[in-house]
């Protein structure tokens, strides 16, 4: 539900399951003091107003639309976003529920020989989530996701786009489980991604790091049109640099 409050609905009572849309500072941080999400909506007659603790806002009205405004609702209510679907699978952002299915994925080798695996201890990587969760998913509005099987809901691996430290360009990666591996799962999943990175994050050109010696995953690249720009070093490891303008 959807509440944008007037002074004649101002009494109304507060629900479950609603984002409220207001242009009244001090409302709108009494609202938040309770625990409602607020969406402020911002015009020429509130602009001195503090709407200091709202994370979002708007100026036009007419622009929002469901999608966004349930995003918002989810953001403030710790709810992980849906991202994308695709013929099989769902990708939505990455949940402490997801940890169990993630370290059984993990903790094959060959998953790990080209990619960081998680903390030894669960309580170290749930810390993680949470961290990342607030300054990647809160700030960024994307990062690495999870990619569930579309009817079972079973987590298959992960897939997003990340900020890698000295370069501009975000980065797509991916980590198919083992028992998915070598059935497309890969390639539906980041070319989607890559639809979704022009088209909603406004990604001009993406890059790939990868290990010169992992061929599967150059090979991927290559057919999802990424061209090799340069060999580079980064944490002590080799990689090639590949870079796809979208």
């Amino acid at each position: 539900m959807i509440c944008l409050e007037t002074p004649e609905r101002s009494s109304e009572t507060e629900g479950d399951g609603v984002l409220w849309i207001i242009d009244q500072g001090p409302r709108a941080r009494e609202l938040l003091r309770q625990g409602c999400p607020v969406l402020a909506w911002l015009h020429e007659h509130n602009r001195d107003q503090n709407f200091s603790g709202v994370r979002y806002a708007c100026e036009n009205l007419e622009e929002l639309d469901w999608d966004y405004m349930e995003k918002v609702y989810r953001r403030y209510m710790g709810i992980p976003w849906d991202i994308l679907t695709t013929d099989r699978c769902l990708v939505r952002e990455t949940r402490a529920e997801d940890l169990g299915a993630l370290y059984e994925i993990y903790a094959e080798p060959s998953v790990t020989q080209y990619t960081e695996g998680l903390y030894p201890q669960r309580a170290q990587e749930e810390a993680y989530l949470k961290d990342y969760t607030e300054n990647m998913y809160y700030f960024y509005n994307y990062g690495v996701w999870t990619i569930c099987d579309k009817i079972t809901g079973q987590v298959i691996g992960r897939a997003g786009f990340s900020n890698r430290e000295g370069y501009e360009d975000p980065e797509l990666g991916f980590v198919i489980g083992v028992p998915w591996q070598r059935q497309g799962y890969a390639t539906e999943v980041c070319k989607a991604l890559l639809e979704y990175g022009k088209e909603e994050l406004g990604f001009e050109q993406v890059q790939m790091l990868v290990m010169p010696e992992n061929e599967v995953s150059l090979r991927l690249a290559g057919n999802l049109g990424f061209h090799r720009q340069d060999q580079v070093t980064w944490g002590g490891s080799l990689y090639e640099r590949l870079l796809l303008e979208l």
